[in-house]
């Protein structure tokens, strides 16, 4: 195997690798990347059995071959090289060699003879959908996925799709249980993929999709194939195997009674919340809202720590009202906003409240009440 590739390819294509591969296993060839010289072409592949990456560019291919190597050992190679383009050789003992102006590297290969397959998804129909489109609602909801293990179909997004007169629109949702955020958006599609029970993407795959479609400016192709999602773009194909399991009914969360609303400007209740957070511990998270005529005063007491109060201007004309929140789950709710004004609803007793952006009805975070 012999060939040269531009450095800055070549570092982008194993970037794409590090999250993949694993750090610990058992089957140490699952730390490699699988180098693949084909005609005019070099494949970057990399899998831990869940998540599966390909990656194709373009590059001056002396002598075909393969060989799987280190990808962080790689990453760090490439990435202290200066040069533009480097070479890439094989040897017969399987030591890789890159060279770039005098720097030179030697770094041992295993065959790739045991490397797991990353199948291609052959026929499969894929729909057409913008990368923006998918970035942001990941950005919105991901931060509400579960971490606890035990709730297995909670440590991920839900996607769904359904269609509203000629067009699709794409939802996403998250819930931890605590908390739940809702993101949905008109694909602009007529014809797009259609999920009749929707499908769960773990959150490690989810990583991935949304470092895939990060730099990506235009559209990304998405299909679903035997509990497999799979996303492409022009150089790189992405599959997810899918959790197994029935997303819990969330719309049950939605209160069908409207609460309380106030309004406030999304930056000073974002200030005023991190100024609370500073209080917080493991032990203690809350805070206290209190609202009275155009003015909320936020308070958090921590026995461990110390005592914080703020009061900010807020559009309300109701009785007194006060209730508590988890700080963490009411600023990660506010940093996902675009928008500069912010509808805080409250509801009644213990049910929960709803932060949404003022002008824009596709996102709301939904947060459950502390018991004060």
């Amino acid at each position: 195997m012999e060939f040269n590739i531009k450095r800055d390819l070549f570092s982008a294509g194993i970037q794409k690798t590090l999250g993949i591969v694993e750090k610990k296993t058992t089957m140490p060839i699952l730390s490699n990347l699988l180098l693949r010289a084909g005609p005019n072409r070099v494949t970057i592949m990399a899998t831990d059995r869940e998540i599966g990456l390909v990656a194709d560019y373009d590059a001056d291919v002396v002598r075909e071959g393969e060989i799987t190597l280190s990808a962080r050992k790689l990453h760090e190679m490439v990435r202290e090289i200066q040069g533009d383009v480097i070479h890439v050789v094989k040897n017969e003992r399987d030591v890789v060699i890159l060279t770039c102006g005098k720097a030179v590297y030697r770094i041992p290969g295993i065959p790739a003879d045991d490397y797991p397959l990353v199948v291609d998804q052959g026929d499969l129909a894929m729909y057409k959908l913008k990368a923006a489109i998918l970035k942001e609602m990941i950005r919105k909801t991901a931060f509400a996925m579960s971490a606890d293990e035990m709730r297995k179909t909670l440590c991920g997004v839900f996607l769904e799709t359904e269609k509203n007169g000629e067009r699709f629109i794409i939802q996403m949702v998250a819930t931890d249980g605590h908390r739940l955020a809702m993101m949905k958006m008109d694909t602009g599609e007529k014809d797009f993929l259609m999920l009749e029970k929707g499908m769960i993407l773990p959150r490690k795959g989810l990583g991935e999709i949304r470092r895939l479609v990060e730099d990506e400016a235009g559209d990304v192709f998405i299909g679903v194939q035997q509990g497999t999602c799979i996303v492409k773009t022009d150089h790189t194909l992405l599959k997810v195997s899918l959790i197994d399991g029935d997303y819990p009914e969330y719309r049950r969360v939605i209160p069908a009674e409207k609460g309380v609303v106030f309004r406030l400007a999304k930056d000073k209740f974002l200030h005023a919340l991190r100024r609370m957070s500073v209080i917080a511990s493991d032990q203690y998270n809350g805070v206290i809202l209190t609202l009275s005529a155009d003015k909320m005063v936020l308070n958090s007491n921590n026995p461990d720590v110390g005592e914080a109060n703020d009061e900010i201007d807020v559009i309300y004309a109701d009785e007194t009202k006060n209730v508590g929140y988890n700080v963490t789950y009411l600023t990660d709710a506010l940093e996902v906003i675009d928008e500069e004004q912010v509808d805080f609803e409250i509801g009644e007793g213990m049910k929960p409240g709803i932060v949404r952006a003022v002008g824009n009805d596709n996102y709301f975070c939904i947060v459950m009440p502390l018991k004060l």
